[in-house]
């Protein structure tokens, strides 16, 4: 069965008030090569999607790869629903879970308790279903009476247990990631690491964007190798990564 399927998407990031000649050439620097395009009136337009065409099935587990800027992040997040494509059809059956950015949300001057409401909602959840969810978050994270208080006076290491927390209660059935994120010491890590792969072994389908071609082997049945916004392969996982290393994208 098909469970997420994109045909002919692009995107398109129209970048106003560049129309300084020093400015176009520090955008085309620091953009991959083959996604600046103008329109008739000289607006710069990076296109970060070009024409992805896609089936995922039931039971796929899917690695993404390729160079920084080759799209992978802008791919997850299309899938996510946080960017909508300038054309194409997408159609997504089940509901995505993402772990991308897990800090995103969060309010410094909010307690981790009214944090979880917060970033529960993003998440898609309604606040019954964040009631019930509370009490595993909290001893989920292990930060006990520093919930009652403003994150703000939280560590780094602190927060990322608190968002990494939320961001894994919900139950997907589509979960899409990028990387493993890395949440603290090597208790904890060992805990995220096991919620991780529980949340992917009870996906029906999983999206993984990772610069670790040792991870997407063991995870993944199928690659998609990227570069600059274009799908160049998808297919299976052996393949697919001496496609990608003998082209040295």
């Amino acid at each position: 069965m098909t469970i997420i399927s994109l045909k002919n998407i692009n995107l398109h990031f129209p970048i106003y008030g560049a129309n300084t000649r020093s400015l176009k050439k520090r955008i085309i620097h620091v953009t991959t090569g083959g996604m600046i395009e103008y329109d008739r009136n000289e607006v710069i337009t990076v296109h970060a999607l070009k024409n992805i065409n896609l089936d995922i099935q039931e039971g796929d587990r899917v690695g993404l790869i390729g160079a920084n800027g080759a799209g992978k992040s802008t791919l997850l997040r299309v899938l996510a629903g946080i960017y909508e494509p300038t054309s194409g059809d997408l159609d997504i059956k089940g509901k995505v879970s993402a772990l991308l950015d897990v800090m995103l949300g969060l309010d410094q001057d909010s307690s981790g308790y009214e944090n979880m409401t917060i970033r529960g909602i993003l998440h898609g959840l309604k606040f019954h279903e964040i009631a019930q969810k509370k009490e595993e978050i909290a001893k989920f994270t292990e930060l006990e009476d520093y919930l009652a208080m403003p994150i703000r006076t939280y560590s780094t290491g602190m927060q990322l247990r608190l968002a990494f927390a939320i961001a894994t209660a919900v139950n997907p059935e589509i979960f899409v990631l990028d990387e493993v994120v890395g949440t603290g010491d090597a208790h904890f890590m060992h805990k995220a690491k096991e919620r991780i792969d529980r949340l992917i072994s009870n996906s029906k389908a999983v999206i993984l964007a990772s610069h670790d071609n040792h991870t997407i082997e063991m995870m993944c049945n199928k690659v998609i190798v990227m570069h600059a916004g274009e799908i160049l392969y998808f297919g299976e996982t052996k393949e697919g990564l001496e496609f990608y290393q003998n082209r040295e994208l």
